[in-house]
């Protein structure tokens, strides 16, 4: 029990009694005040509403100049408080510039705040295991935030940052609702394809995005395998920050190789309980087609082919030609079967508020998209986000809590039309008969639409679960506990029924095949931490020390049955005749790890960040399951220095380097060690069993080692700041498949080897305000990247089963091809190089020829734009590169298949000067011959270059009092709409003939908040 002295609390109350004197003058005091003339401050209640260009701003400080006197906005950005007629208003938030408003009589003052290029320098960016000033970083680190985020109507967020973040180059597979992306950070540093994805941690839990898809349900629609990252809902994050260096991603060890990639989600603020209402509607159609010929011109094409080929008649099976089919009649397939528009439902509900100590977000979303094939094909998910945060009333114990769930439910047609599209013949017959079946004119040809009558369904279940407890020791020492629970399941079934047929073949339901998949996979995760720091005089150090347990297990189940007695039983594997499991296995992956950090700040101006992580894993040999990882970043702010002038030109500069290492262990489970797998084989009642890798103790980490510079600069007061940033990377100790003789039983033995790959380059960055006054604001940000990859070292290439693919001192994603050297001007055929001077063109000994497909460079322009309620805001983004044309994939000019319009470039019209050869229906074996060469040679590789609108928004804010209290927004958006390129192909970005391109996009929609 507390002691009360009487002599305090007389004292107290004579303090408060003078201090009311003052504060709240008698009467007496007034008269006196009027007889000597004395004016007295009359308190008024000033209130209004605080917003930026996006809208309210809540958190913003509202104070009176030379006052103590603050209030602080709410959600909808309002604010209360008490004024006397001759004050000043002070508005200050992070990241915008300080406002000031004198009163003026006024009761009602509304303030639009504009951010502060310098201000920003003091935003914190999230590193992983702690948060540094933007200023003090001594790392490589790009963020996008929600603001980013919310101007793109995508389902996954790697379409959110294409084009956003220097050296970070993101490609999309297919325009399919829940199709993947590619992703590579600074370059290719693993020889093997599946071995350069980057770590993705979600509010700090490490999440998986190994697709447990399998490519025969998923492969002939999905580009591949479903991508895990369309569990995660874009409106429901924060932040996305993507680490580069050794110094930001070393303390992440053995899995920080490839970069590392935070997606921070939303979390509750203080301020009254707020409604969040957003709601958009998108149709999509394809950005870009091929031209093919015409019906005139491919007849004509077709009947050139017989004439060279000296076939005078025409062949009962060339329906195309030979009168079983209309010449006259025209198809555009394209628009057939890839016209249809794709529509796209998004609604999203958040509640959110909370008090000083509590706040809380709890938020639903559903999505619905729809695809330009024929048919009902779409794509469903339903995601629900929740975050809950708690903190003591000493502020010393903490708690935040969040867990992100989401289901989706894919029903698409089994194949992607698009390669089918380009084929047919223009005057192939109607789809339909007059009855409204497939119409298969006979049984002359295939229908495009029998793939309807199989589908591909598959269904996904994704859990994110992360709690976060801390407690202040003291005021310097800080202990934290981080745990985490992922659990993520795929479900897929493709059929194939026999309607998919030709029903001139006589086919029944015996050849009817089901294939079914089913994979599960959970993961936890907890991670103690200590985190100490202490101030003396000019210097600060932090101290950060903690240790991960981490285990994953994964399950997969993949069969499929044919034989079925009805079509109608095909979803009924018992009901299949014949069965087989093609996969069943059950993988279990353990990891432990301790990670430390030490950083030393003198001044603010010099700064030393040390990293460092001992990493444990079961993927890898006895002897090479530890390993060390270890990074140093220095930074210089000498724009702090006595000698600088930051009032002037320059008004921020940084130096900033960093050296270290970092590992990769995306090797999958048990590749060190002896495995054997089923046969399928029935002998005696036993099904066999044979080997299928071989025990190799010394199965250690991929290693690489990555040296930075940059240059920070500010001028005009940070209105213009400039990075400019060099890097180097060495991966070394590739994991390879090393050659076995053939008596061994095994082509290769998983091994490293002392191949080295090296990626190096510049990032540029460039952010300006171009204009700031008044009512109009306009800022541009640019990145620019130039990467270099390159092979220095692999130790008997020229034995190895990559001799055909690499090259020392070449990149990765070269490609070795024949050289085609123009049209022979005797035969009209296509002629190559002869590098081996034999006489003819065979095998790898002429196929020497060497194309890199490496983007050269690439990058993005963001400029926003603002005036009073209006904002828009757009991206270009732009890609330097060569890649496959679509020589690659379209058959031999002449075929019983429709061709790019450029195939009338041809011998002998045009000479040796034309771009194809002499035509062919296949029969002439010498022009077949040089076709295939032709579609393997340095002709089927050309610029693929393109520059394209990827995003662009417009919104309105509806006014406040328009709308009885509530804060509106309208606005429409952009995606892909407009594609600058001179490639020979449909579209640049994902470069197939296969799959459909990414989609032109136009969104509607309204965002409501009370």
């Amino acid at each position: 029990m507390k002691k009360f002295s009487l002599n305090k609390g007389v004292l107290v109350l004579w303090s408060s009694l003078i201090l009311s004197f003052y504060l709240n003058p008698s009467p007496i005091f007034a008269s006196s005040a009027l007889r000597h003339k004395i004016s007295i401050p009359q308190q008024t209640q000033i209130n209004g509403t605080i917003r930026d260009t996006n809208g309210p701003l809540p958190g913003v400080t509202v104070s009176i100049k030379g006052k103590k006197t603050s209030a602080i906005s709410d959600f909808d950005g309002k604010y209360i408080i008490t004024v006397s007629p001759t004050d000043t208003l002070v508005f200050s938030f992070m990241g915008y510039r300080t406002s000031y408003v004198p009163i003026t009589g006024r009761k009602i003052i509304n303030v639009k705040l504009q951010q502060d290029a310098t201000a920003l320098q003091e935003v914190r960016v999230n590193t992983g295991y702690y948060s540094v000033k933007e200023s003090e970083r001594t790392g490589s680190i790009s963020k996008i935030t929600a603001k980013d985020i919310d101007k793109q109507p995508v389902n996954n967020p790697l379409a959110a940052m294409q084009g956003r973040m220097a050296g970070v180059n993101i490609t999309q597979n297919t325009g399919t609702p829940g199709g993947g992306f590619e992703i590579q950070i600074r370059g290719i540093n693993s020889i093997r394809s599946e071995g350069n994805a980057p770590l993705y941690i979600v509010d700090g839990v490490p999440y998986s995005t190994q697709s447990l898809g399998s490519v025969m349900t998923s492969g002939n629609i999905l580009a591949g395998n479903i991508s895990p990252l369309n569990s995660i809902n874009p409106a429901d994050i924060e932040s996305i920050e993507v680490l580069k260096d050794a110094d930001a991603t070393a303390i992440y060890g053995s899995r920080g190789s490839n970069g590392v990639v935070l997606i921070t989600t939303k979390k509750g603020k203080e301020g009254k309980t707020k409604f969040d209402f957003n709601t958009y509607s998108s149709f999509g159609k394809l950005t870009r087609t091929t031209k093919l010929l015409n019906t005139e011109q491919y007849i004509a094409m077709r009947k050139e082919a017989f004439s060279n080929d000296g076939i005078t008649e025409y062949p009962a099976y060339a329906y195309d030609i030979n009168g079983t089919w209309d010449q006259n009649r025209y198809t555009n397939w394209q628009k057939e079967l890839l016209g249809g528009t794709a529509n796209t439902t998004n609604m999203q509900g958040t509640v959110s508020g909370g008090n000083t100590n509590t706040q809380f977000l709890l938020s639903g979303n559903y999505r619905k998209e729809t695809t330009v094939f024929p048919g009902q094909g779409y794509y469903n998910k339903f995601a629900v986000h929740n975050s809950l945060t708690h903190k003591s009333n000493d502020n010393r114990f903490k708690i935040s809590l969040s867990a992100d769930y989401s289901t989706d439910k894919n029903a698409l047609p089994a194949n992607d039309l698009t390669y089918q599209a380009t084929i047919l013949a223009p005057n192939a017959p109607a789809l339909h008969d007059a009855q409204g079946n497939l119409n298969w004119e006979n049984g002359t040809w295939n229908n495009p639409l029998s793939t309807l009558e199989g589908m591909y369904s598959a269904k996904t279940n994704s859990l994110i679960a992360n709690a976060t407890l801390s407690y202040k020791l003291v005021e310097e020492l800080e202990i934290k506990t981080n745990f985490g629970y992922t659990d993520y399941l795929v479900q897929e079934n493709r059929t194939f029924p026999s309607t998919m047929y030709n029903p001139s073949y006589g086919l029944g339901s015996e050849v009817s095949m089901l294939v079914l998949n089913n994979a599960t996979r959970q993961s936890w995760i907890i991670e103690p931490q200590i985190n100490w720091k202490k101030n003396w005089g000019s210097s600060t150090i932090n101290m950060l020390g903690g240790t991960t347990f981490q285990k994953q297990t994964a399950q997969q189940l993949s069969q499929y049955g044919s034989g079925f007695s009805s079509n109608s039983l095909i979803h009924n594997l018992a009901a299949a005749g014949y069965l087989t499991i093609t996969d069943d296995q059950l993988t279990i992956y353990k990891y432990q790890a301790f990670f430390g950090r030490i950083n030393y700040n003198w001044k603010e101006k010099y700064i030393i960040n040390l990293t460092g992580r001992r990493d444990g894993s079961s993927r890898f040999g006895p002897g090479n399951r530890f390993a060390n990882f270890a990074a140093i970043g220095a930074a210089w702010l000498f724009s702090k220095e006595a000698f600088m002038d930051t009032n002037t030109f320059l008004s921020f500069g940084k130096l900033r380097a960093s050296y270290g290492t970092s590992g990769n262990d995306q090797i999958g489970d048990y590749q060190f060690l002896d495995t054997y797998e089923g046969t399928g084989n029935n002998y005696n009642g036993v099904i066999g069993i044979k080997p299928s890798r071989l025990f190799n103790p010394s199965f250690g980490w991929e290693s690489n080692k990555k040296l930075e510079a940059a240059l920070e600069l500010g001028f005009l007061k940070d209105r213009v700041f400039i990075t400019a940033a060099y890097f180097s990377n060495r991966s070394s100790n590739q994991l390879v498949g090393v050659p076995l003789p053939a008596t061994t039983g095994f082509s290769s033995l998983q091994s490293n080897l002392n191949a080295t790959v090296q990626n190096t380059g510049v990032e540029l960055e460039l952010r300006s305000v171009n204009y700031k006054k008044n009512d109009f604001n306009w800022t541009s940000s640019l990145n620019l990247s130039f990467l270099k990859n390159k092979l220095l070292e692999f130790p008997d290439l020229e034995g190895s089963t990559y001799a055909n693919t690499l090259v020392l001192g070449k990149s990765l994603s070269i490609q070795k091809t024949y050289h085609y050297t123009g049209i022979n001007p005797e035969t009209g055929l296509y002629q190559f190089e002869d590098y081996n001077k034999d006489g003819k063109i065979t095998g790898p000994e002429d196929r020497q020829w060497i194309e890199d497909t490496s983007p050269k460079f690439f990058g993005g322009l963001t400029n926003q734009l603002s005036y009073k309620n209006w904002a828009m805001d757009f991206l270009f983004q732009f890609v330097k590169q060569r890649a496959r044309n679509y020589l690659y994939t379209a058959s031999w000019v002449g075929d019983f298949s429709n061709q790019p319009i450029d195939v009338l470039n041809h011998w002998p019209q045009n000479g040796t000067t034309a771009e194809i050869q002499q035509y062919t229906t296949g029969a002439n074996g010498a022009a077949l011959d040089a076709y295939f060469l032709y579609s393997n040679s340095s002709a089927s590789i050309s610029d693929a270059s393109y520059i394209r609108l990827k995003s662009i928004s417009l919104s309105y804010t509806i006014p406040q009092q328009w709308t009885k209290g509530m804060t509106g927004r309208i606005y429409v958006q952009g995606q892909n709409l407009l594609t600058v390129t001179n490639y020979k192909g449909a579209d640049p970005e994902n470069q197939s003939a296969f799959y459909s391109p990414p989609l032109r996009q136009i969104t509607l929609g309204i965002n409501l908040s009370l």
